[in-house]
């Protein structure tokens, strides 16, 4: 039996769509602005109708300034996938293992992740960086890969472990009555079973390194593999700032990410959620 629609059903809607609306202000904002020049940003920024859109910004946002961002995108975007595809592996590994089989390492192993969720990561960028450059892979893309890898690892454990309790063990149980390896197992069985958390620890992580600033700021600056918020940093000098292409910057780095959420929103609602459904 189908509910009625009621006034109270019609006034939640209303309210709905405002909240939508409002969320939407600030890329009403960052759109109106990247189409203007710098003197219309300076006399009427938030004008509507935007008279003359300056759609050149993006071209010259994307291949000029300090450094262009058609490389900070691609930094960016080997950086991101490489720290998300490590960070998967590793910590589902690693999160199976102190889930599946319960010792005392393990359960200090978990405790001291759960530690390195809450201190800041901040606080150990200086050694850091001594060891990165020690190693030669200050400025390299694998030496920052090897960094986020150390900063996300154990929120990532901490998602897979919780995830993998709810598993109920019949699944692994039988695979190994039929003589599979515990590898074997657990890339064949529970593997897939982690779509949904994956998908979470995926956005999670990827949403953290493309935004991150100021470690990429730390660490890149003034090399050939600036990321995109550095180069789009480069647009703000120490007198003047070109708001009109950081605000194309901005657009041009938004739209991956956006692109990527829709792709895993389904995986990622099941994964916030928890736990699989018969």
């Amino acid at each position: 039996m189908s509910r009625r629609y009621r006034k109270l059903t019609f006034v939640r809607e209303i309210l709905l769509l405002l909240a939508a609306a409002i969320w939407w202000i600030p890329f009403y904002i960052i759109a109106t602005l990247s189409l203007q020049d710098d003197a219309a940003i300076n006399e009427r920024s938030l004008a509507f109708p935007i008279t003359n859109p300056q759609f050149d910004n993006f071209s010259e946002a994307w291949s000029g300034g300090y450094s262009p961002l058609g490389d900070g995108l691609l930094s960016s975007v080997i950086i991101t996938c490489g720290s998300v595809v490590v960070i998967v592996l590793l910590a589902s590994l690693a999160a199976y293992t102190i889930s599946r089989h319960a010792s005392r390492l393990n359960n200090v192993l978990y405790l001291l992740f759960v530690i390195g969720i809450v201190l800041p990561y901040q606080l150990g960028l200086i050694p850091a960086f001594v060891l990165l450059r020690e190693m030669g892979l200050v400025g390299t893309h694998a030496g920052m890969i090897l960094l986020y890898t150390g900063i996300e690892l154990p929120t990532a454990i901490f998602l897979y472990a919780g995830f993998i309790r709810t598993l109920p063990k019949e699944y692994e149980e039988a695979a190994l009555v039929d003589g599979a390896s515990p590898i074997r197992v657990f890339w064949s069985v529970i593997f897939p079973l982690l779509a949904p958390v994956t998908a979470t620890v995926a956005v999670v992580t990827a949403l953290f390194v493309w935004n991150d600033f100021f470690t990429q700021l730390v660490f890149l600056a003034g090399t050939s593999n600036q990321t995109l918020p550095v180069a789009i940093y480069g647009f703000v000098g120490e007198f003047a700032a070109q708001w009109n292409y950081v605000f194309a910057g901005i657009v041009i780095s938004v739209l991956p990410v956006l692109v990527f959420f829709i792709i895993v929103q389904k995986q990622l609602v099941r994964g916030f959620a928890g736990g699989i459904k018969s």
